[in-house]
């Protein structure tokens, strides 16, 4: 387990919630202790890939077997898996569009705090000079 900690960069405890989600699946030796192939080196690059791009550890679980790596890039091998990337991106798009929206409206917010609330505010930001520290 150390060496794959080493050679990923994933700690023990994320490698192990991979494997009960499916995401890995280790030889095991008879003494109990996991063996990780190169291939499992792999699929960890793939998951942390995956997981920066936003997606769930459930939706990877679907997807993983459809992909296969190409010049340092991930490639879907199923017909089925580009509507679900599709899908993904079109929820994420939604999520963002929602987001922007609620931003929007707390500038409005902001926008109308009188002047002085908004010293006051600035005066006890963290870092300000002279804010209040709580004991």
């Amino acid at each position: 387990m150390k060496e794959m900690v080493r050679r990923t960069g994933v700690h023990e405890r994320l490698l192990r919630y991979y494997e009960k989600q499916g995401l890995l699946s280790p030889q095991r030796l008879p003494s109990g202790y996991r063996e990780y192939s190169e291939a499992d080196v792999d699929i960890v690059r793939r998951v942390r890939c995956l997981l920066t791009a936003g997606l769930s550890t459930s939706a990877i679980a679907q997807i993983l077997p459809c992909l296969r790596d190409e010049d340092d890039r991930l490639v879907p091998t199923c017909p089925d898996l580009v509507g679900q990337l599709l899908a993904q991106r079109d929820r994420m798009s939604a999520e963002i569009e929602a987001l922007h929206t609620s931003r929007g409206l707390l500038d409005e917010v902001l926008d109308a705090t009188p002047d002085r609330l908004k010293q006051a505010a600035a005066a006890n930001a963290p870092g300000a000079a002279g804010a209040s520290r709580a004991a």
